[in-house]
């Protein structure tokens, strides 16, 4: 052998070991353990080569570990040989890649796989997958937020994979999806299980503003917050608190939607039993202001019963005023039963009839044709109101204000405010009304004139002249009559509204009284008519041939001549 065959031959040996060795670089091989230096372990992979690995390596997060000398390992081969001569190995890696093999066959399966929580990262938690590091997010964490996750942490739990990528190293893992699965075989196993008017135990999860959520182990039910108690819950916090252990019983089961009723009040006395012989009509009870809405307050006569005292039961006097006004929340007040309709679960109840009725007060103390004194407090278009004793308003109507003058036109001497005087007309305490009349203070000038009566002649004095007639005041009292144009004389000719102007004296006949409208009706025609037939009987007739001029002309001499004979006597 030739010495150039001996080196070819030792090159091809040398790379034959160490190109053996070289081709081990980036995978996993086994070593055995030869000594444990501090926190490090000696090992020997072989190929008279030796690593260093840290101890911690080999146990899992939070434990310790209990390698010792002689015991065969899997480490991951980075570098055959580092600046010391050392292999360059890590178990951490070996279980890495190993758990990787694992985890990638589970994910194709969607099979679950167990991990420890072990830190915190922006955004979520880090979870040591025997080896491979995942990342769970924060709202795969639970069902429900959770608010600490100490208890969770080192503590071997199964996740489902979500998503991986072995090129970049990213996983992704939940464990709500393995807790909604694991929650929907024991909730759809339970609720096959469960029968309404069963009676469980649980344990408060959640409370909302409309009820709380009750873990019956496994599967969550909700207590609605008006089947917590008889009583009135504003608020379920009133009653429950998180971790509190009730029982209950279910009230509905709906399989399709799983969703699940329960009650409380339901195992309790059902305080409305009987609720109409407790609380008798026309009766008074002492109760508590519970709730008030715009359209009364809900009144407490004992835990679990209710009563609704509507805003028109409140006052007598106060209308259109809100509940609130009146009474406040928990206000001790005294009230009436009105009405019990125990199939509805309904009571009425009154607080005013609990008062004395200041229209039966008024009605007793100002019987009819009573004089009252009181304060304008409103001016509408129909009248004036006024406020009298008691709190309470009478009202002045129009047609009550003036005996000759239009309402419309007599109101414009009031306003808001002003002390009048008025009569009560009538008083009906049922409907709440108190009649006045300010006119009737006065007396009333068709009742009481004699003069103003049908048939009678009368003077009066032209105010209006119109193409229709001729309107005339009459006498001191200022009674109106009128004048149709075709009464205004007997000749046709002198039917003539014109002829007249305002402020001219007329004689004329009533012709008729209409007391309802107070209207006279005049005529000037029917006076003359009368004049002239009392004229014919005295002083002629149509048959004696003289003319009806002549007559006048001689009842005028006559009367002249007992006048002038009348003042020489004087």
């Amino acid at each position: 052998m030739t010495e150039f065959e001996t080196k070819e031959n030792f090159a091809d040996l040398l790379d034959e070991v160490f190109g053996s060795a070289n081709s081990l670089e980036g995978s996993v091989i086994e070593g055995r353990v030869i000594t444990i230096e501090n926190d490090f372990a000696v090992i020997d992979v072989g190929l008279k080569a030796e690593g260093r690995v840290a101890l911690k390596e080999f146990a899992a997060p939070g434990q310790k570990s209990e390698l010792k000398p002689g015991d065969i390992v899997e480490v991951y081969l980075e570098r055959m040989e580092n600046a010391m001569g050392e292999a360059v190995i890590s178990r951490e890696k070996a279980r890495r890649e190993e758990a990787w093999t694992i985890l990638e066959r589970a994910f194709e399966k969607g099979q679950r796989v167990e991990g420890v929580i072990f830190g915190r990262v922006k955004g979520g938690f880090t979870v040591d997958l025997s080896g491979a590091v995942a990342f769970l997010p924060g709202s795969q964490v639970d069902v429900r937020p959770v608010r600490d996750i100490t208890p969770l942490m080192g503590v071997p739990q199964p996740f489902q994979i979500l998503k991986m990528d072995r090129r970049r190293g990213n996983i992704v893992v939940s464990r709500r999806a393995v807790l909604e699965e694991t929650r929907a075989e024991a909730r759809s196993e339970l609720v096959a299980n469960l029968k309404e008017g069963q009676i469980l135990e649980g344990v408060v999860k959640n409370i909302t503003d409309y009820g709380a959520f009750v873990d019956l182990g496994g599967v969550d039910g909700l207590l609605h917050v008006t089947d917590i108690a008889w009583r009135r819950v504003n608020h379920p916090s009133e009653a429950l608190t998180i971790g509190q252990t009730v029982k209950v019983q279910v009230i509905r089961v709906n399989p399709e939607t799983q969703r699940i009723s329960l009650g409380m009040k339901q195992l309790l006395a059902d305080p409305w039993d009987g609720v109409g012989v407790k609380y008798p009509m026309g009766v008074k009870f002492l109760g508590r202001v519970t709730n008030i809405t715009d359209y009364g307050a809900f009144v407490e006569l004992e835990p679990g019963v209710e009563g609704l005292v509507h805003v028109s039961e409140m006052s007598w006097t106060k209308k259109n005023v809100h509940p609130g006004k009146i009474v406040s929340t928990s206000q001790e007040v005294e009230v009436m039963v009105l009405e019990v309709d125990a199939n509805k679960r309904r009571i009425s109840l009154g607080l005013k009839q609990c008062l004395e009725n200041p229209w039966s007060a008024f009605a007793a103390m100002h019987p009819q044709n009573t004089e009252i004194e009181g304060e304008v407090k409103n001016i509408t278009e129909f009248g004036l109101f006024i406020g009298l004793d008691g709190g309470v308003d009478g009202m002045v109507h129009l047609s009550d204000l003036d005996w000759n003058r239009p309402g419309e036109q007599a109101i414009q001497d009031f306003k808001k405010g002003d002390i009048v005087r008025a009569q009560v007309l009538d008083v009906d305490v049922e409907k709440e009304r108190i009649s006045l009349g300010i006119k009737q203070l006065g007396r009333d000038p068709l009742a009481n004139s004699n003069e103003v009566r049908k048939g009678s002649v009368v003077t009066g004095t032209v105010v209006e002249v119109n193409e229709g007639g001729v309107e005339v005041a009459i006498g001191d009292e200022g009674v109106r009559g009128f004048i149709r144009r075709a009464d205004l004389a007997r000749d046709r000719q002198d039917q003539r509204p014109e002829r007249f102007s305002v402020g001219d004296k007329i004689d004329a006949k009533i012709t008729n009284v209409d007391r309802a409208t107070r209207k006279l009706a005049l005529s000037i025609k029917a006076r003359e008519i009368e004049e002239e037939k009392e004229a014919v009987a005295q002083y002629g007739s149509s048959d004696s041939g003289a003319s009806l001029g002549d007559i006048l002309g001689a009842a005028m001499s006559r009367a002249r001549a007992k006048a002038d004979a009348e003042g020489d006597e004087e």
